[in-house]
């Protein structure tokens, strides 16, 4: 796209001339990432976009629009040719977490003024402020008060929508959801700590995924701690929960509404990454540099290569050819098999002295506890076919609208209740739907109904986004709630043989 002249002129990312920069007012971020004093604007993010559309490998559309009318900026960066590689990179879904998104801005002016910088294997696509509406009120939430990472089941919200527009067109062979985390919570101050490591990052992790896909992400996890201590930045694998060693700690959540599972769900490679932010220092927090330099030693890798390329491409390409497997994980959460003893390191707040405390509750293993027989099909009853099929086609999923009645053989589910206080024995959020499944038996599908047949590469979306069986599913959001009443079947059907018996 082509944008109008800005009228903020930012020296520090503009590409022109030494002696011409030095005449520009103050940049609104360094020509070195490392002297950063101050956060980085929309307006001053916009202009920056403008300045770069076109230069180089770099061209800059608009994806969509927030709900307060900002655009949603897609950087497309590619050095011609047939590129076999396409990574994703988005940051910034909590508008209070910038760090991923001036990451993001210093790699696309560093790759505008040295294509070289970009192999030429690799399709970059960047968008690198996903909030701007909470960036800008300085929130988590969106305009319109929704956490956008909890809405990568349902994508209510223009901003999700508009990264899975991207997402399906794209189809990236490895996607990077760029977030911040608290490294001193009231929790840790209490106990006189301080988060321990300046970065983490997990892999996908549902059960559902191709093994191989779910171990070249995990090699990539495992191989970032040297690579960022060889830059001065503490690593740890991502994790979440309370304090060591009494509280349970964990990997990041199997489940789909999270950017991490949800993008992972289209077979690619995905990760969510988090650098630690000092909350209680005044933004933009002092290690506003720090963040972004830890940030980028990971992503920079992610382009070059970890010297793995044709291996992840070939786990990418096996995952959306397999079948769905027989079985689909209804029940699962992290465990930790034969109580392992792990030395989880904290920061002593007062010393600076790394601790290492031997934890018994840290949870390391994914365990599933119950799976069910994959159906061939889903059948979606009319009553509920308007809801579903805007999710079905947000999620990229085919499906067909029965213009006549048709007869299979179908188990119901029936659903008993939906929690939606914490489980505090395991860990789990809230909204689990809690069913019983009934016997398959013949039925007749009205016409209106809708039939998602389990194959191709959605299979493994659909199953995880319509399972009826599954703890976790649409039902835990108010527009499909509406469709459900405890003790009565579940809108979505199992269809187990296509004509009864």
């Amino acid at each position: 796209m082509t944008f109008p002249i800005a009228r903020l002129w930012l020296a520090g990312l503009v590409l022109v001339p030494l002696a011409a920069r030095a005449q520009a007012p103050a940049a609104a971020f360094p020509a070195d990432h490392r002297t950063l004093t101050r956060a980085i604007s929309y307006a001053d993010m916009s202009a920056f976009l403008a300045s770069v559309d076109g230069k180089g490998p770099i061209t800059v559309s608009v994806e969509g629009k927030t709900a307060q009318g900002r655009s949603l900026y897609l950087v497309h960066a590619t050095r011609g040719g047939h590129p076999a590689f396409r990574i994703l990179f988005y940051a910034q879904q909590h508008g209070d977490e910038p760090a991923g998104k001036v990451a993001l801005l210093y790699m696309i002016r560093d790759i505008a003024a040295k294509p070289e910088l970009l192999p030429a294997d690799v399709d970059l696509w960047i968008m690198p402020m996903m909030n701007p509406d909470g960036g800008e009120a300085g929130t988590r939430r969106n305009g319109a008060g929704a956490d956008l990472n909890r809405d990568h089941i349902v994508l209510e919200q223009p901003e999700t929508q508009a990264l899975y527009r991207v997402v399906r067109r794209v189809r990236p062979h490895l996607a990077v959801d760029c977030h911040e985390f608290g490294r001193d919570s009231d929790e840790r101050r209490a106990r006189g700590w301080i988060a321990y490591p300046d970065i983490t990052m997990d892999g996908v992790d549902n059960p559902l995924f191709d093994p191989a896909v779910i171990a070249a992400s995990q090699r990539w996890v495992d191989e970032s701690a040297a690579v960022e201590a060889a830059a001065g930045h503490p690593f740890l694998r991502y994790s979440v929960g309370g304090m060591p060693p009494n509280e349970e700690q964990r990997h990041s959540a199997p489940d789909l509404d999270g950017g991490l599972n949800a993008v992972g769900a289209y077979g690619g490679l995905s990760f969510i990454i988090e650098s630690a932010v000092m909350r209680s220092d005044a933004p933009p927090a002092p290690d506003l540099a720090r963040r972004v330099d830890a940030y980028l030693v990971l992503l920079r890798r992610f382009v070059n290569s970890d010297g793995h390329r044709a291996e992840d491409l070939a786990a990418v390409e096996h995952a959306r050819r397999r079948p769905l497997p027989a079985f689909i994980p209804t029940n699962y959460l992290w465990v930790n098999p034969g109580m392992t003893i792990t030395r989880f390191p904290v920061v002593e707040a007062a010393t600076g002295r790394v601790l290492e405390i031997p934890t018994p509750n840290m949870m390391t293993v994914m365990a599933v506890k119950s799976a069910v027989p994959a159906p061939l099909a889903y059948a979606i009853e009319p009553r509920a076919a308007a809801a579903f099929k805007l999710l079905l086609e947000r999620q990229g999923i085919p499906y067909e609208e029965l213009a006549a009645a048709r007869t299979v053989t179908a188990e119901a589910c029936t659903l008993l209740r939906i929690e939606d206080a914490f489980d505090d024995v395991y860990s789990r959020y809230e909204g689990r739907q809690i069913v019983r499944r009934e016997v398959a038996a013949p039925r007749e599908l009205p016409a209106g109904t809708l039939l998602v047949p389990l194959a191709g590469e959605a299979a493994v979306r659909a199953a995880l986004v319509l399972e009826p069986a599954a703890m976790y599913g649409p039902y835990q959001y108010p527009r499909f709630r509406a469709l459900v009443t405890p003790g009565t079947p579940l809108p979505v059907l199992r269809v187990v043989a296509a004509t009864a018996r």
